[in-house]
């Protein structure tokens, strides 16, 4: 679930950049919460194994 929301956060920033929005401020936001999130979750993977 953790990837299918990074790829659809991925997806909508790259959108957000093509299209030039006033939303595209809000989704590099939301990008780089789900790249922290993924990188805290992956580190955490690794601690526990």
């Amino acid at each position: 679930m953790l990837w299918t929301l990074a790829v659809l956060l991925l997806v909508l920033w790259v959108v957000g950049l093509l299209t030039a929005h006033t939303m595209g401020g809000l989704l590099h936001i939301l990008l780089v919460l789900a790249l922290v999130v993924l990188v805290i979750r992956l580190l955490q993977s690794r601690r526990g194994v």
